[in-house]
């Protein structure tokens, strides 16, 4: 065989080498995958990764994208292009951590086609290019029992949180379907509980039972509602424990509020320092007797929460004007804040859409040491002493949820009289900015610890043989200790909120033609709350997937130095332009009061074409100017483009000159013992 066809020959087995090569590397390496992202973007938390390992059915996930309507519409649609790979890489993710538990089919829509239909009836947003074409991009979720659920459209303001929406499809997609909520609360939150009679003799004297809270009525459109006692023993049955003012409660009923969380039920406790909506309406002299606060202290605690008394938020910037009475002008109120988007947190998927909630005399929540303190020493020497440390208590996680701005700040009242009565300027003068942000809202997940470890007595009624003996028909009561969980099994979660009256219809709704409209987001803000516990602990761990518009720093550095190099040039040649422009105005302006003919004949259309190519040559100047700015970036970016393109055949390149030497040297080692020998 001549070196020729050897030649071709090897050339012929390399091509099927390396194509060969590639085809192994598709299949079997497509499981071998490195996240190089600086926030691991493309991997999956370890929330996403237990719901994906309890799965016991198939899920198939269809994920429609108008591919081919994308590539014909503007340059706001073209920029899904490169979501909708992210989202797909992120769902590969989901199929392979699954193990084929989560199945994929990617669809694009064409136009009157059944997969068009079928988008259409899951209920998919449509966003219509030409007469013909239209645009889809969202995600159903199909279980083998036919339970559906959706993501009509990924929105660009929630490119965080997809983890999250995708794996919560999942995760309520299996279970199931309506969470039950128990509201336990001192307010007639579930409306005006009276007999028929009590009824009947209110509407002959024109009176009507209150009705409950349309934060309520909006609840049942989507939950199974049910009233909790303030004086139960036990907590059962509900999914989410609503406490809406819990004031004064009895012991026995915070013990088991403390048992509901321990035994893994999710709760969402509102106190208030002081409750604008619990006042007597027509007993000014009851009004100023009733203490209006409400808190739950030892909880708190434990969760290393507190709320000082007749302490509350404040905040010039968020104030909002309003009436303390019908006769007074509207008054900025120091307590009565507009939360705005800076007063959210962004990395957490309850809070991250929210524009606008109102408080009304919010109290303060600070953080505080929640770990056990060092039990004492028995009297008895001999009893081994049971101290469980600090560092091996399980650790809390608290993410504010609401805050004021930076400069907001708490403000103390003497007594709750001031409040009850407010002096809207005199509190307004004497509130002090401060530097540093106050919490009104959090979320505290992880395995929490009982705040009654020892556990409670409680008066039981003795068995029946032992009667009282001032009257033998009475049974006699006594003291008996009851215990339970002094530490939560499995992470739960609670979210507290220091504000009451953000649920009431005052702040939360108005009044409309067609009955309550939604008033900012205070009732999206509850809702929100509830969505995230309703599902699993695992699902509520599942983290933010940090920016996936990653900053430029290198390229705004430059775009920067070069609008700062042109900025003089730029603002003459506005200012030419400026100039030309006002001329050419008192022009037009001259020409409108002077004869047609004249105006035909005169200098003044000539002037005018003049004025308007001074214009145009300005604005071609401008254009060069912003051209160069351009060329500078785009001139780093193909340095970066033949960096990436020499990087890979410059390391081959290298490897083949060292192998080169290192066989060389060989050789001639090689050459120097056989002529020795």
């Amino acid at each position: 065989m001549n070196r020729t066809l050897r030649a071709i020959l090897g050339a012929v087995l390399i091509l099927i080498i390396v194509f060969s090569g590639i085809s192994v590397s598709q299949n079997l390496g497509a499981r071998l995958k490195v996240d190089v992202t600086d926030q691991r973007i493309y991997t999956l938390s370890d929330g996403t990764k237990a719901i994906l390992g309890k799965l016991n059915q198939p899920i198939k996930a269809r994920l429609y994208f108008a591919q081919t309507a994308a590539m014909k519409a503007p340059d706001q649609i073209r920029y899904f292009n490169n979501y909708y790979e992210f989202v797909r890489a992120l769902l590969q993710e989901y199929v392979a951590v699954s193990k084929g538990m989560v199945q994929l089919e990617v669809i694009d829509p064409r136009p009157f086609s059944p997969d068009e239909e079928q988008a259409l009836r899951y209920g998919l947003q449509r966003f219509p290019i030409t007469q013909e074409e239209n645009f889809f991009f969202g995600l159903v979720m199909q279980t083998q029992f036919g339970v559906e659920k959706v993501i009509p459209f990924f929105s660009p303001d929630r490119h965080n949180f997809v983890e999250y929406d995708i794996s919560y499809l999942i995760d309520t997609a299996i279970t199931k379907q309506k969470k039950k909520i128990g509201i336990m609360s001192s307010l007639p939150v579930m409306g005006q509980d009276v007999s028929d009679y009590m009824a009947r003799m209110m509407q002959m004297q024109g009176q009507q039972p209150e009705p409950p809270w349309t934060i309520v009525e909006h609840l049942r459109n989507k939950f199974e509602v049910t009233t909790v006692g303030t004086d139960v023993n036990d907590i059962n049955d509900v999914d989410i424990l609503l406490v809406v003012h819990p004031k004064n409660l009895p012991e026995r009923t915070q013990f088991a509020i403390d048992q509901f969380v321990l035994k893994g039920g999710r709760a969402i406790v509102c106190v208030d320092p002081h409750c604008w909506m619990d006042r007597p309406q027509r007993n000014p002299m009851q009004m100023m007797q009733q203490d209006q606060s409400s808190s739950l202290d030892g909880l708190l605690r434990t969760w290393g929460l507190a709320m000082p008394k007749n302490t509350f938020a404040g905040d010039r910037a968020l104030a909002i004007e309003a009436p303390i009475s019908r006769n007074q002008r509207p008054e900025k109120i120091i307590g009565f804040l507009g939360l705005t988007p800076e007063c959210f947190n962004k990395n957490s998927v309850i809070t991250t859409n929210l524009n606008q909630v109102r408080l009304l005399f919010a109290g303060v929540l600070n953080e505080i040491d929640s770990s056990p303190k060092p039990a004492v020493a028995p009297a008895d020497a001999n009893q081994p002493l049971d101290i469980k440390k600090a560092g091996d208590a399980p650790k809390l996680t608290r993410t504010p949820l609401l805050m004021t701005t930076g400069q907001g700040n708490a403000w103390r009242v003497s007594s709750a009289f001031e409040v009850m009565f407010p002096d809207a300027a005199k509190l307004m003068g004497s509130f002090v900015d401060g530097d540093k942000p106050v919490h009104m809202g959090y979320l505290v997940t992880g395995r929490f610890q009982s705040s009654f470890p020892d556990g409670i007595e409680i008066e039981v009624a003795a068995e029946e043989t032992q009667a009282r003996d001032d009257d033998p028909n009475e049974p006699r009561m006594v003291k008996k200790r009851i215990t339970g969980l002094t530490e939560a099994k499995e992470p739960g979660a609670v979210a507290v909120f220091s504000d009451v009256d953000f649920l009431h219809d005052q702040l939360a709704y108005a009044n409309s033609f067609f009955g309550k409209m939604v008033v900012g987001d205070n009732s999206a803000l509850l809702l929100n709350t509830i969505e995230d516990l309703s599902g699993s602990g695992d699902l509520i761990s599942i983290r933010s997937r940090g920016n996936f518009k990653r900053p430029f720093v290198v390229v705004d550095k430059i775009e920067q130095q070069a609008q700062k190099e042109t900025a003089d040039e730029i603002a003459a040649i506005n200012a030419q332009i400026e100039g030309f422009n006002l001329e050419l105005q008192t022009l037009v302006s001259s020409a409108k009061e002077k004869d047609q003919q004249e105006v035909l004949g005169s200098t003044i259309v000539q002037k005018k074409r003049e004025l308007e190519l001074k214009i145009h040559e300005a604005q071609r100047q401008l254009r060069e100017i912003r051209a160069k700015q351009r060329e500078r970036i785009d001139h780093l970016g193909r340095q970066l483009e033949m960096v990436n393109m020499a990087a890979v055949p410059g390391v081959v390149m290298l490897a083949a000159v060292v192998l080169g030497l290192w066989r060389g040297v060989r050789r001639r080692h090689y050459i120097s013992h056989a002529s020795d020998a």
